[in-house]
C-alpha cells in the first residue's frame, strides 16, 4: 500500500484525533461492567466500542466543520485539515455521515430502548458546537455529552436507567467539564478577540482554576456515591483513590501563575486517568 492511498485515512484520522477516543471509550466500559457487577458479553462490548467510535467521529467531525472559520482565525488550530484545505468540506461532510451510519448500526444491536434514545446524544453533538458563539455554558455542555457515554452503555445492556447511571454520568460530565476549563486557556485571548465565550474569556484564569477544582471533587464525590451505591470490591475503591490523586497531580501542574504545563495536565493526565479507573473497575469485575 503506497503512502498516497493512505494520504486520507490519516487525514481523517488526525481530523477527530482518534486516539483521544480513549478519553471517553474507558468510561462506557466501565458503565457497562458496572451495570451487570460483571463482565459483559463479547457481543455487547463490540457493540458499545463500535457505537462509541461512531459517536465520537461524528461528534468531531461536525466540530471541526462548523468551527472551520473559527480555526483557520486561530493560530494555534489553523493547520488543521479544513484550514488548510487537505480535506474539503464535503470529505467531513461524507465522514459525518458514514460515522452517523456506523453508530445506528451498532445502537440496533443492543437493547431495543437505545433504539429510541440514539437521538439524544447526536442533538448534543450538533447543538456543541454552536453553544461558544452564545455561552460560557459550552463546557458544561461538552461534560453532560461525554458523560452520555457510561449512561449509554449501561442502558444499552440491561434496559435500565437507575440512578447509579446517572451518577455516573455525572461523575464523567464533571471530570470532562473540568478539563475543557483548562483546555480553554489555550485560546483565552484568540476567543477574547473573536467574542467567543468560554469561562476563560468570562472569569479569567482564576475562574477556570476555582471552576475546575469545584467540578473535579465532584467528580470524586461522584464516583464514591457510585461505590457506595452498588456492591463494588476492594479494588473499585482502590480506583477511586487513583483517580482522585491523578486529578489532584493534574491541579498541581498547572497554576494561575504557570502555565507551562497544560499540555501534559491536559492531554497525557486525562488519558491515563481513564484508563487506569477502567483497569481498576475491570479488576473489580473480574475478581467479584
Amino acid at each position: 500500500m503506497t503512502s498516497s492511498t493512505l494520504v486520507y485515512p490519516r487525514r481523517f484520522a488526525s481530523l477527530v484525533k482518534i486516539e483521544h477516543t480513549l478519553f471517553a471509550l474507558p468510561f462506557a466500559y466501565v458503565g457497562a461492567f458496572l451495570a451487570v457487577d460483571g463482565v459483559p458479553s463479547a457481543h455487547d462490548l463490540v457493540w458499545i466500542t463500535v457505537a462509541m467510535v461512531g459517536a465520537r467521529t461524528l461528534a468531531m467531525g461536525l466540530n471541526r466543520l462548523v468551527d472551520a472559520g473559527i480555526d483557520a482565525r486561530n493560530p494555534r488550530t489553523a493547520t488543521r485539515e479544513l484550514p488548510r484545505g487537505l480535506l474539503r468540506p464535503w470529505h467531513v461532510v461524507a465522514l459525518c455521515l458514514v460515522s452517523l451510519a456506523v453508530f445506528l448500526v451498532a445502537v440496533f444491536q443492543l437493547d431495543p430502548i437505545v433504539r429510541w434514545l440514539w437521538p439524544i446524544p447526536v442533538i448534543g453533538f450538533v447543538v456543541y458546537p454552536y453553544l461558544k458563539r452564545f455561552t460560557w455554558l459550552c463546557h458544561l455542555w461538552l461534560g453532560a455529552v461525554d458523560g452520555l457515554a457510561p449512561i449509554g452503555a449501561w442502558v444499552a445492556i440491561t434496559g435500565k436507567l437507575p440512578w447509579q447511571s446517572w451518577i455516573l454520568g455525572l461523575a464523567v460530565a464533571t471530570w470532562v467539564s473540568g478539563f475543557d476549563l483548562f483546555y480553554s486557556l489555550f485560546d483565552e485571548e484568540v476567543d477574547r478577540a473573536q467574542g467567543l465565550h468560554s469561562v476563560a474569556t468570562r472569569f479569567g484564569v482564576r475562574g477556570v482554576f476555582l471552576g475546575a477544582r469545584l467540578l473535579h471533587v465532584t467528580t470524586v464525590a461522584c464516583l464514591v456515591t457510585v461505590g457506595l451505591g452498588l456492591s463494588v470490591g476492594v479494588a473499585y475503591w482502590l480506583g477511586v483513590v487513583v483517580v482522585a490523586g491523578l486529578l489532584a497531580y493534574e491541579h498541581w501542574l498547572v497554576r494561575p501563575d504557570d502555565l507551562s504545563r497544560l499540555d501534559m495536565a491536559f492531554f497525557t493526565m486525562n488519558g491515563v486517568i481513564s484508563v487506569a479507573f477502567f483497569v481498576f473497575v475491570l479488576i473489580d469485575a473480574v475478581a467479584s
